[in-house]
């Protein structure tokens, strides 16, 4: 977690990084490939040294986002498949989620496994669908980080750190969900126009 004297330069990351993931994320995949390495390098750090309290603390957040956007950055195909992965993660729990329950391990870890080889076979597709999609979800982040609305988004009135899964936010704020599918969508949009172009010239 990020100590509360970071939450604004990480909601003005997050903001900064949705928007050119959302709507321009085809075109500039390898930089926002290492955006969200970095998130999740620092997210994966943070779930183990827990509250960032320390200097020393901080420094190792930022060691491990940026371990983390070298390593997607440089393995580009494997970036590609752990974004079709990921989808195929968050669909399975979204679906679950529908008829509260966890899914079955075996079960995500198929799924995952489908997704990343669809995505090799169709990157272009699943780079615009996850790039709309997780590029929303980090401009919701950064824009309720921004707004002081950290408990929308699950963590509690005095929380001090981020909420990286978008499928459960805190009671009674679903508008979160819609405010995110409204933008993914608005993204997928911007991107396939943006696409559209160099498509009919490639013909």
């Amino acid at each position: 977690m990020l100590p509360e004297t970071l939450h604004v330069p990480a909601a003005v990351l997050f903001l900064v990084g949705g928007v050119l993931s959302c709507f321009l994320g085809q075109r500039t995949f390898r930089i926002v490939l290492g955006l969200y390495g970095f998130v999740v390098g620092v997210l994966a750090a943070g779930s183990i040294i827990g509250p960032a309290d320390t200097t020393r603390d901080i420094l190792i957040l930022v060691a491990s986002g940026a371990l983390g956007a070298l390593a997607l950055v440089l393995a580009y195909f494997i970036g590609v498949a752990l974004v079709g992965a990921a989808m195929a993660a968050l669909l399975v729990h979204a679906l679950a989620a529908q008829f509260g329950m966890e899914p079955p391990p075996w079960l995500i870890i198929g799924c995952t496994i489908a997704g990343a080889l669809a995505a090799l076979s169709l990157q272009r597709y699943v780079i615009v669908f996850g790039t709309a999609f997780g590029g929303a979800w980090l401009l919701v982040m950064g824009a309720l980080g921004l707004w002081h609305r950290e408990a929308v988004t699950g963590l509690g009135a005095g929380a001090t750190g981020w909420q990286a899964y978008p499928l459960r936010p805190a009671p009674g704020e679903h508008w979160v969900l819609i405010l995110w599918v409204a933008l993914a969508i608005a993204g997928l949009v911007a991107q396939l126009r943006l696409s559209a172009p160099r498509m009919a010239r490639a013909r």
